[in-house]
């Protein structure tokens, strides 16, 4: 199912909509006007450097994480200790 990017003429506000068998948006969700563009969208490239980006970034976010459920544990556990 394609999503392509719109930009409404009337107010200028730029969206996604998805769009099935063809068929066009009928209006803008901000303002309602029926003027929209479809603008070119740029392709969503993947290779194994963004990867290796992507599965580097999600390990230090998961560490992190891990880290702040620790700590909020030891908070939580000296404060129905004492």
């Amino acid at each position: 199912m394609p999503l392509y990017d719109y930009s409404c003429g009337g107010c200028g506000h730029v969206f996604e909509a998805l769009v099935l068998k063809g068929k066009e948006p009928a209006a803008c969700p901000a303002c309602s006007a029926t003027t929209l563009e479809r603008l070119l969208s740029m392709p969503n490239v993947k290779s194994e450097a963004t990867r290796a980006l992507a599965m580097r970034a999600a390990k230090q976010r998961d560490q992190k994480q891990g880290t702040e459920r620790t700590q909020e544990q030891l908070r939580y556990e000296r404060s129905h200790n004492d």
